[in-house]
């Protein structure tokens, strides 16, 4: 995962238009995008991932800055791109509603492009629109040069909504073509509160230091960057939570419980390929080996994946030596998080252990499973690191109301095991009456909604499984939303029925 740099960054999937023997100052087109997957079941433990512990936590200013660009050859697609990295923007990509070909893009043949750039009145219709535009400050508007304008698509969509006190940077891909005439001609366009930067010219050799050093020599007002969440607030856009570590973690991922090595190589490539990024394992469960296998065989960076594992009881007495073990068996550089899989003999020193591990740069984060309040209100005094993360069981019928606020309140995350009650249980919660009427409400799964309610909750989810279909389906809880009269009737549901011994 990316370093907190006090920036909310939008993940979004960007496609392009492709052509081939067009001219670089005729850039591209194509769709934004951003995917989610479908409905049902099955379940686990635990999750995570990460940045760099330095990044300062501040509450959202609720402003953001937006790259809206339109390209057809991949030039100004990739400016844009480095734009947002180094922003940390949202991504809108301008799409004609009618995709221009190859043949309409050739200079002076009296083609499409050709035409709508000689006629005032032209413009091309735009497939789909910006979200609440409203919310973004700046706006970084991108297009190539065509005939020494930009495409009458960017007319479209600057008169396409009201910009009103907006900061507006635009830029552009040409060989040798300016971009002052265009600017200003996009500029009369736009209302006089507007605000118009003379913006950027870039050759089709730029690279991404030119932009960030354009970016750098820009003077953003500090109201136009969205500051990172406070520390274990979810955050529903990016879908991470900021650990007390300094490290994000994504808010929902795939527990390996009981997965096989063959089960874990299916189903960690289902979830990477579904955008899921968080695995949990444990040395007991006996396939960290798999899921490290997994890791690296996936096309996913490393540090885009946050893995936990646990140590069992049986190794607290020799701890800095599992954690070595663990590393090995799983064949990364690092661990995002370990912790303590339940309370036993030498907890406290095994902690410590995992303490100097995260000073050795071994673990990054660091945790406990299956603690309590009476458990916690004993073992915290006596450790120097706060936990990150405490996991522990979780579900409807056992929702550990008290438990939950008392660890939040310590700057502590929680998450979920047996977020679908458990081996022996998860059918009977699918198929509770109360869950089945929300679900079929919102047109989810139950398993969708049991999950959601967790992440109302403040609560990270693992659900495990080994079927790609419902690994796919439970990352997919941000389609809809429960209302607080859903969340108390699934709270009334509250059995204290423990599903697991610890």
């Amino acid at each position: 995962m990316k370093k907190l740099v006090a920036i909310l960054l939008s993940a979004l999937l960007l496609t392009s238009c492709g052509t081939q023997a067009v001219s670089e100052e005729q850039t591209d087109a194509v769709t934004k995008a951003t995917t989610e997957p479908t409905n049902e079941a099955t379940e686990s433990t635990t999750s995570s991932t990460e940045p760099e512990p330095e990044a300062e936590a501040t509450e959202s200013s609720g402003s953001k800055i937006l790259v809206a660009y339109f390209s057809c050859t991949g030039t100004t697609e990739q400016i844009a791109e480095w734009i947002a990295s180094e922003t940390g923007a949202d991504v809108y990509e301008i799409v004609a509603a009618d995709p221009y070909t190859e043949e309409d893009l050739q200079y002076y043949t009296g083609g499409r492009a050709d035409q709508e750039q000689s006629d005032d009145s032209a413009r091309p219709e735009i497939d789909g629109a910006v979200e609440d535009i409203s919310q973004y400050d700046v706006i970084f508007l991108g297009y190539p040069i065509w005939h020494g304008q930009a495409p009458k698509i960017i007319y479209t969509f600057l008169e396409s909504y009201d910009l009103e006190d907006v900061t507006i940077i635009p830029f552009c891909t040409s060989h040798s073509s300016g971009i002052g005439s265009s600017a200003e001609n996009l500029h009369s366009l736009v209302s006089d509160s507007v605000s118009w930067n003379d913006g950027r010219r870039f050759s089709g050799d730029a690279t991404e230091d030119d932009v960030t050093e354009w970016i750098e020599s820009l003077d953003l007002p500090e109201s136009e960057v969205s500051e990172v969440s406070e520390v274990g607030v979810f955050n529903f856009e990016t879908k991470t939570v900021l650990l007390n570590s300094g490290y994000e973690m994504p808010i929902m991922g795939l527990g390996t419980y009981s997965l096989s090595d063959e089960e874990c190589a299916v189903s960690i490539a289902a979830l990477l390929e579904a955008g899921g990024r968080l695995i949990d394992t444990a040395y007991m469960y006996g396939n960290e080996a798999a899921v490290g296998q997994a890791i690296r065989d996936s096309d996913v960076p490393r540090e885009e994946i946050f893995v936990i594992t646990k140590l069992y009881p049986t190794q607290y007495s020799y701890a800095a030596e599992a954690i070595d073990d663990a590393l090995e068996r799983m064949g990364l550089d690092y661990i995002d998080m370990i912790i303590l899989h339940h309370p036993g003999d030498g907890d406290v020193e095994a902690y410590l252990a995992l303490e100097q591990a995260v000073a050795d740069g071994k673990v990054r984060s660091i945790g406990l499973s299956n603690w309590y309040i009476e458990e916690l209100e004993e073992f915290l005094p006596q450790v120097n690191i706060t936990p990150a993360l405490v996991q522990n069981e979780i579900h409807p019928y056992y929702q550990e109301n008290d438990v939950i606020p008392y660890i939040q309140s310590l700057g502590i995350v929680v998450q979920g095991w047996y977020p679908l009650g458990g081996r022996g249980h998860t059918s009977e919660l699918l198929n509770d009456e109360t869950i089945v009427a929300i679900a079929e409400a919102h047109g989810v799964s139950s398993a969708q909604v049991i999950l959601r309610w967790n992440l109302q909750k403040g609560v990270v989810v693992i659900p495990g499984s080994s079927d790609p279909d419902h690994i796919r389906e439970n990352l997919d809880l941000f389609g809809f939303e429960l209302t607080d009269e859903e969340m108390e009737a699934i709270n009334a549901l509250d059995r204290n029925e423990k599903h697991d011994w610890y």
